[in-house]
């Protein structure tokens, strides 16, 4: 039996659009697939919120959880440990670029930008320099959604209606935007001088700034703008001449999301801290971690009458459930070499979109990193000018999309495609015939492809 409409609030969500479209219960999942409780399949286009690589109910994920279960479920980690969150901790640093040997754990996304930012001010102040507490972030960026991480939002549309109560201070920056570069340059190749407004930003302010956080290479919430290496190599330099901390937010874009296990390995940097969530367990479970330097760890580790011990936490930290599915999730990609399988598939759902989206007039660019493919819908391709907001023709296209089995959200009138790493390339085919036919029922003006 269902619950009444709006006992169960839904995130991100305007509750009163279900009066017109009925919420889709899920039953249950298998591979990427969601089936709803009349057994009718949708393919999930998206993840499932951009957190499932390998599948729903993948066996390995879930019969890790599984043995861990029947071992040990939950035990505080402060003053205490166990196997797998020293084991996966040991993994990431591993893994990371290099520098980052230093792991803390939280719960969310949202939860590890916190802590990040709490490390860098705190890394400043443990040596006397208290007054290093702003922090820069780029337009369009997003970094969860608790008050701190809304601090550091580029996108209005997460963040004004909370401005009262938000920490107030930070600087935001324009940043790079390839689309309607307001240079005329092109994304491939640029050498990003879009970066001269950042750097006069840590010029000006480098007495103050504590750190920068962007997302590397791809904004996802803001808009799936995709930038260019050179503006993460520009900062890396810029922050280190400043003496600012560089906070990356791999939380979307790592994992392999971006056609590498972090987005950063492309341009060939290292960040300060590293904020990773969301694939980490395969979409099994909730689990962030912030990877650290030795010289932010240093910073805090002293007596304890000096009053400098990092004093965050959360009841879950390190939660040995979700310990062990990344664990799991994480000898998937070794065992299955993962990033070299997904390339070829990846390239195909990036052409197949190209071929069948490109021509429609309402379509201003098709984009694609890795395995994320994006198109942004535009009300003229010679002006780039958007649709109307009002006219909600994204959500159109993405409900047109569930009639035809596909679970597949919009962001505004960006469509975008992020599915699981186990996607076929037959079912990447069908994919994307299926979108392409939903963009043509809500705009059917568009060429036929």
């Amino acid at each position: 039996m269902s619950a009444k409409p709006g006992t169960l609030w839904h995130p991100c969500t305007q509750m009163k659009d279900h009066e017109d479209f009925p919420v889709i219960r899920v039953a249950r999942g298998q591979g990427i697939y969601l089936f709803d409780e009349g057994g009718k399949r949708y393919l999930d286009a998206v993840s499932s919120w951009w957190v499932n690589l390998f599948g729903h109910a993948n066996p390995r994920i879930a019969s890790a959880i599984a043995r861990q279960a029947q071992i040990l479920e939950q035990v505080i980690l402060a003053g205490f440990s166990h196997a797998p969150a020293e084991e996966l901790a040991e993994r990431l640093t591993a893994l990371a670029p290099a520098g980052l040997e230093h792991v803390f754990y939280a719960d969310n996304g949202s939860s590890a930008v916190e802590v990040a930012l709490k490390m860098a001010h705190g890394f400043f102040r443990n040596q006397g320099r208290a007054g290093k507490f702003r922090f820069t972030y780029l337009d369009n960026g997003y970094h969860g959604e608790t008050l701190g991480a809304l601090a550091v939002c580029g996108e209005d549309l997460y963040s004004e209606q909370f401005g009262a109560i938000m920490p107030q201070g930070n600087l935001r920056v324009a940043g790079p935007d390839c689309f309607r570069c307001p240079l005329g340059l092109a994304r491939e190749g640029c050498d990003a001088p879009c970066f001269q407004a950042m750097g006069e930003t840590l010029e000006r302010h480098a007495n103050e700034i504590a750190a920068v956080i962007v997302e590397p290479l791809l904004q996802c919430a803001g808009g799936f703008r995709i930038y260019p290496p050179a503006y993460l190599r520009r900062l890396r330099q810029a922050t280190r001449e400043a003496g600012v901390l560089l906070i990356l937010d791999e939380i979307a874009t790592g994992f392999g999301r971006t056609g590498t296990l972090f987005a950063c390995e492309q341009a060939g940097i290292s960040p300060d801290l590293m904020c990773v969530s969301k694939g980490v367990t395969g979409g099994f479970l909730p689990l962030s971690a912030v990877l650290a330097t030795d010289e932010i760890y240093a910073a805090f580790y002293a007596d304890w009458a000096e009053r400098k011990a990092f004093l965050h936490s959360h009841s879950y930290t390190g939660n040995p459930l979700a310990c062990a599915a990344a664990l799991e999730t994480l000898a998937i990609f070794r065992d299955e070499d993962v990033i070299a399988r997904n390339r070829p598939k990846a390239a195909l759902l990036a052409e197949l979109v190209r071929e069948r989206f490109g021509g429609h007039p309402n379509v201003g660019e098709v984009r694609s990193l890795g395995f994320v493919t994006a198109v942004e819908l535009v009300a003229d391709r010679a002006t780039k000018a958007p649709l109307p907001a009002a006219n909600r023709t994204g959500l159109h296209i993405s409900r047109a999309g569930f009639k035809r089995g596909l679970l597949w959200r919009n962001l505004g009138d960006i469509l975008y495609f992020m599915p699981p790493y186990v996607i076929t390339e037959e079912e990447i085919d069908r994919l994307t015939r299926d979108a392409r036919a939903a963009l043509g029922e809500v705009l059917p003006e568009g060429e036929a492809r």
